[in-house]
């Protein structure tokens, strides 16, 4: 983490990922137009000055931290896609999978920060396309990598791997994220049912 110098009797004040971090949390709970510089910079401890010498703008500060957001999250299936094509058994691969997606996708945080996105998609376009690059097209062409993989191994029907990621992802996280995002809390259908349907339109017989 990176911190201003210290001074006798007054905390370190936070910069870099570590202020990014907070302005996030201050964005989270008041939204874009109820968040302030003053406000992030108290967080933060430090000046006001400090705050606009490294984020010109309330808008600088609100890309810099979608961005910082979504480049930590871009990764994040690799470990379980990995975990997959070890798998001798692809339907089990697949549900050990898909409860690693939603159990990430849907957690309190991701959510979170999804509906901030949503709810300045206009007022910030840029913004929003760049956080749906960086995260979920990210990880959306992780997984596409995995399923031509598991064509190989498994007889997967891989015709075209990112739409077959794609249907997927929304088979297994579609319905309860939408819930989600509406803040409606609900029973999601078992991730099996969705891997059987899966594979019963793609794997070979």
């Amino acid at each position: 983490m990176t911190v201003m110098p210290r001074t006798p009797g007054r905390p370190a004040g936070r910069t870099g990922d570590a202020l990014l971090d907070t302005a996030r949390d201050v964005f989270l709970e008041f939204g874009y137009v109820g968040t302030s510089m003053d406000e992030v910079a108290r967080r933060a401890r430090i000046s006001k000055a400090s705050l606009y010498r490294e984020h010109a703008s309330k808008s600088a500060l609100y890309a810099a931290v979608v961005r910082h957001w979504a480049l930590a999250g871009r990764d994040a299936m690799r470990p379980a896609l990995e975990d997959l094509k070890a798998n001798p058994d692809l339907r089990e691969g697949l549900v050990a999978l898909g409860e690693t997606m939603r159990a990430g996708i849907l957690s309190d945080p991701v959510v979170a920060m999804r509906r901030l996105v949503i709810a300045e998609a206009a007022a910030h376009p840029d913004v929003a396309s760049d956080y749906l690059s960086q995260s979920w097209d990210a990880n959306i062409r992780n997984l596409a990598e995995a399923m031509t993989d598991l064509s190989e191994v498994h007889g997967l029907v891989v015709d075209d791997p990112r739409a077959l990621a794609s249907e997927f992802t929304w088979l297994v996280v579609g319905a309860p994220l939408n819930a989600g995002l509406l803040g409606v809390m609900t029973e999601a259908a078992p991730v099996a049912r969705a891997v059987d349907l899966f594979l019963a339109g793609y794997l070979r017989s």
